[in-house]
């Protein structure tokens, strides 16, 4: 749990100040190379004038690229002139794990999408955290957390808000989602909501929005499109910038119970039988698992628990048996 110590991260930006600043959070590390180290995660804070503060994140998870291209980009080219309000752009928020390329952070492992709200005295990621937690989040009225699949897992592109006690608060969230207008939009639930930084932001009484823009460890021109495209419409949506979002069609989505997560059996070879977006039956096979260490065995096969549509599938070939093999979704009401 967060405590009253104070937290090491030293920010070289003025949150408070006007203009246009681009700076670090410096994280003391101390390690063999360097005694006195420390790790430098960007940050860009973009203010003029009273409104609401975006708070901005990528690289929660240090394999996912959309959002890093998405906001590096945006930093660069948002001027002062353009905000009504505060924009606090953290492209790579797990920034020792996008460095490396990895899932969690090469220093401790730490999965930060799993570390909030953080401890000051914590490892690494759960120092980040408690930063994030303390110092900029209680400054944000808006929260954008861009993902995507990794290289583990690959999405159909769509922006994401969750179902939550507090109706206008889930109101809010949705609105959001919507003027983010990626192709899919979804009412997403997940299968393990402790120390995430939805979880936290969301509890805080905070809007919050997230993202699944494809994966498998990479990112597209049309991913990376939809990732500017809808930052913008967000920041337009909260009156930050000027203008109205960028309509497009977006198919709603929901994600009902645990049912819509299907997980590998056993370890193997995947063959998909079905692609991104495509329609599926409940019993329906979606996929094999053949056998690895010898032929003329029977594939398992894997079938999927509800009607609906292939949202998430797992990237690599091979899969070892607790995977996230498959995800399901549902057409939402009125979609």
């Amino acid at each position: 749990m967060t405590t009253s110590r104070p937290s090491a991260v030293v920010a070289s930006v003025d949150f408070a100040r006007a203009g246009v600043q681009h700076g670090h959070l410096r994280l003391p590390y101390s390690r063999d190379e360097s005694a006195w180290g420390s790790v430098m995660i960007p940050i860009a804070v973009i203010g003029s004038g009273d409104g609401p503060t975006a708070l901005l994140t990528g690289g929660n998870h240090g394999d996912e690229y959309e959002g890093p291209v998405a906001l590096f980009d945006l930093a660069r080219s948002l001027s002062a002139a353009d905000v009504s309000g505060r924009v606090i752009i953290l492209p790579a928020m797990n920034y020792p794990a996008f460095r490396a390329g990895t899932r969690t952070s090469p220093i401790d492992r730490g999965n930060l999408n799993r570390c909030f709200p953080g401890r000051p005295d914590g490892s690494i990621t759960e120092k980040i955290a408690d930063y994030v937690t303390r110092a900029l989040l209680p400054l944000a009225d808006i929260v954008l957390d861009f993902h995507s699949g990794g290289r583990t897992l690959d999405f159909l592109p769509y922006a994401a808000a969750h179902a939550l006690p507090d109706k206008e608060q889930q109101r809010r969230c949705f609105a959001a989602v919507a003027a983010f207008a990626a192709p899919y939009s979804m009412k997403m639930i997940e299968i393990d909501a402790v120390g995430m930084y939805d979880t936290t932001a969301e509890q805080m009484g905070k809007v919050f929005l997230t993202t699944e823009l494809r994966g498998g460890g990479t990112a597209t021109a049309q991913s990376v499109r939809i990732a500017k495209t809808g930052v913008r419409n967000v920041l337009k949506h909260a009156g930050i910038l000027r203008g109205v979002p960028q309509a497009g069609p977006s198919r709603w989505l929901d994600m009902p119970s645990d049912d819509c997560f299907g997980f590998a059996a056993q370890d193997g070879l995947v063959e998909p039988l079905k692609d991104l977006g495509e329609r599926v039956a409940s019993g329906e096979c979606l996929a094999r698992i053949h056998p690895l260490t010898q032929t003329g065995a029977a594939p398992f096969e894997h079938r999927a628990a509800i009607d609906g549509v292939l949202a998430a599938r797992h990237f690599p070939g091979i899969v070892t048996v607790g995977d996230c093999l498959t995800v399901v979704a549902v057409a939402a009401a009125g979609d």
